[in-house]
């Protein structure tokens, strides 16, 4: 494992369970912010935009990996423009100065989004098949979607080129057992049409940190995508009922029991030995 970590996005809610994990493991850790909190847990703290190399050559000071967490969440607050513009530069700058300094092992946050599902302009958008997987073909209209699949091609070339590993963790929904989680959890059980986009999954915040110290022990060279979230829906109902009537036309390939989530991790748990542990129960628990 490394001894130094460079964390961009280090303030937000993936960026700081990344560093209480890597300082649990006795891993240090350089955070690059776009301003600094005052409260993180970091051996160096760098301020800056993610896309502008000298920012991240300084943040880079020491680390011998990088988890790249820095992004622009969703296409819902910026113009599509500012979107993919800030995203794909600094997942550009971020792998790009990572590998002129030797760095070798990288991890990224690509997204669920990915797929095109959650923020297509289609008002009753399905997988072409589920399970959802690696190999599922994306439906993007939008540029946050856009700027994800643009980050995983950008991951690819970089592991060329510097013969480094890159894995691009898909996050679906994110959140800690508070109140975004619960709250989250509460309003698509009350209305499950609002998670369909999402295929009502999720992953706890101290997962999806792990999954990125995981994605570290990879050896390169070469780029991996990989879907992520919990087992379970965060629904009360049975995934096939939530299938047949959301999803009724989409070819199932093998039987999803009980609550299963109706994507396959497969590829996290070959690659990563990641199977996420931190569950919440339909009634909050």
């Amino acid at each position: 494992m490394p001894t130094t970590v460079m964390v961009t996005g280090a303030a937000g809610r993936i960026g700081r369970a990344v560093l209480t994990l890597l300082a649990e493991r006795g891993i240090e850790t350089n955070a690059l912010v776009l301003s600094d909190p005052g409260d993180l847990t970091a051996r160096l703290v760098v301020t800056g935009d993610a896309g502008d190399a000298e920012v991240v050559r300084a943040a880079l000071d020491g680390a011998d990996a990088v988890i790249h967490l820095a992004a622009i969440p969703t296409p819902q607050h910026h113009t599509g423009r500012e979107v993919f513009a800030a995203n794909t530069l600094a997942t550009y700058t971020v792998l790009e100065e990572a590998g002129r300094a030797g760095i070798r092992r990288t991890a990224l946050a690509s997204s669920y989004g990915v797929t095109g599902l959650p923020w297509t302009d289609d008002p009753d958008p399905h997988p072409a098949y589920l399970p959802l997987d690696e190999a599922t073909p994306p439906q993007v209209a939008d540029a946050y979607g856009l700027s994800k699949q643009t980050d995983e091609l950008t991951a690819r070339m970089m592991a060329r080129r510097h013969t480094m590993s890159v894995i691009c963790l898909r996050y679906p929904f994110v959140g800690g057992f508070d109140e975004r989680l619960r709250a989250h959890a509460a309003r698509i059980t009350a209305d499950p049409a609002a998670g369909a986009r999402e295929l009502w999954t999720y992953l706890e915040t101290r997962d999806a940190a792990r999954a990125a110290l995981l994605a570290l022990d990879v050896p390169g060279p070469g780029a991996h995508a990989v879907h992520l979230c919990a087992p379970e829906t965060l629904v009360p109902y049975p995934t096939a009922e939530l299938l047949r009537r959301y999803h009724p036309d989409t070819p199932l390939r093998r039987s999803l029991p009980g609550r299963t989530a109706p994507v396959d991790t497969t590829a996290a748990r070959r690659l990563l030995g990641f199977t996420a542990r931190h569950l919440l129960s339909p009634s909050g628990g």
